[in-house]
């Protein structure tokens, strides 16, 4: 079990390559803007091709839509009708940047294969899609969900064929089917607890997490739980929702995933190692 990441480039060389996976995060976290609020309101992304302000319908200039800095330049107004720009705008840009920062950066400290890299991006792309739209609408949603499934099947069978580990994609699959099966048993024991999006969001990440390994899948799977009860804990807490169908789980899946994705290895390796069973 590799539990020691080492630096596979040199310092400058791994700075160059995380600040453009940053700059090339927050271009495409502008697009997932656009996906997070069309796609629920049944609008195509295509069309309008150009972004345009939900208040006053004008087009956004090229100028204006230059990731968090047009925001800023704007002092988080529209130009044309002056109605403030929400905050989220520039959070997901720069969300989406520090998330591809990471990914690359587990590629520079050899926490998982190059050639994971593309279905890593993926997915770090959908999960900010799925927790933002879950949030806004207690959804996950079909068309995000499917077609998700079937490009990272692509890219991990890729990333298997360039590895010459086709094992990797039967745990995958194994881990897509075993994770997804779980959740429609707590789906049918725990009325109310697990919706349908939220098994379909398990195959996904079981998909992606069994690729890497039985430990990043594992804890993965467990670490959802324990965000998900320390976030529900707080807003229970603050009176934000209600017990029962107030509280989506999306985001707290997926960033048990990366929880698992990142210190799957270590956590699993510890247990074993206090438990005696290493």
């Amino acid at each position: 079990m590799n539990t020691q990441p080492h630096l596979l480039l040199d310092t400058t060389t791994a700075v160059v390559v995380m600040v453009a996976a940053l700059v090339i995060g927050a271009i495409i976290g502008s697009f997932l803007n656009v996906v997070i609020w069309r796609v629920p309101n049944h609008i195509s992304i295509v069309n309008p091709k150009r972004s345009f302000c939900p208040n006053c319908k004008a087009q956004i200039a090229w100028y204006d839509n230059i990731p968090v800095v047009s925001w800023l330049a704007l002092g988080a107004k529209c130009r044309h009708c002056k109605e403030p720009i929400a905050v989220r705008y520039p959070l997901v840009e720069s969300l989406t940047g520090v998330a591809f920062a990471a990914v690359m950066a587990g590629v520079v400290f050899g926490l998982y294969e190059p050639w994971a890299l593309p279905a890593l991006l993926f997915f770090a792309a959908v999960s900010i899609v799925v927790a933002f739209i879950d949030l806004d609408h207690h959804l996950i949603l079909n068309v995000i969900i499917y077609p998700s499934l079937g490009i990272t099947a692509v890219l991990l069978a890729l990333a298997s064929l360039l590895t010459g580990d086709w094992m990797r994609m039967v745990h995958a699959l194994i881990g897509a089917v075993v994770l997804g099966a779980f959740y429609l048993l707590l789906a049918l024991v725990w009325a109310g607890g697990m919706g349908g999006g939220d098994i379909k969001l398990a195959v996904l990440i079981g998909l992606t997490l069994g690729w890497l390994g039985w430990p990043q899948l594992v804890v993965g799977a467990f670490a959802a739980f324990f965000v998900g009860g320390i976030i529900s804990i707080v807003l229970l807490a603050l009176h934000k929702v209600k017990l029962r169908g107030g509280i989506p789980f999306g985001p707290s899946m997926v960033i048990g995933a990366w929880i698992g994705i990142y210190a799957g290895a270590l956590i699993a390796n510890w247990y074993l190692q206090i438990s005696g069973l290493a």
